[in-house]
């Protein structure tokens, strides 16, 4: 038998890394999952990004802010009694984090409680990201929720 030398432990280094790669490669199919763009146009969205940043601030400013609750019907969305239909226009888009085809984008009006149901029958089971649009007397307003449908 020959004497272990740093040549030899070079060489158990080296494909020790390789099986380490090679099991990252084969062993693990997360990597190979889809992973796709949030939008297609990210280029021009990108641009009116300031007006987002925007209305996310003045959200944040709110004394009173919409609320999200999630029950078996679907997810709700509550606006403060001040909001009603004459002077609000509300927009929201459900991005599913894995499959573009899942994604949920509509324009609501809001019932007499001053809120809307997101039904449970176009939500499947996942991550979502829920981004709430909304005017109100002119001025834009946005907020972010990362929902879990379960």
């Amino acid at each position: 038998m020959k004497n272990f030398n740093w040549g030899h432990g070079v060489i158990i280094a080296l494909a020790s890394f390789m099986i380490f790669i090679l099991s990252m490669m084969f062993l693990f199919p997360n990597g190979q999952k889809n992973s796709e763009m949030v939008t297609d146009n990210y280029y021009e969205e990108e641009l009116k990004y300031q007006d987002v940043i925007d209305a996310k601030k003045r959200a944040d400013e709110l004394k009173e802010k919409p609320t999200y609750s999630q029950n078996p019907s679907g997810i709700r969305i509550t606006f403060p009694k001040d909001y009603n239909n004459s002077n609000t226009k509300v927009k929201f888009v459900l991005n599913r984090t894995d499959d573009q085809n899942l994604d949920v984008h509509k324009t609501v009006q809001l019932d007499a409680n001053q809120s809307f149901l997101i039904p449970a029958q176009v939500l499947k089971l996942g991550n979502y990201t829920l981004r709430l649009n909304w005017t109100k007397d002119k001025t834009d307003y946005r907020m972010d929720y990362d929902v879990i449908w379960k």
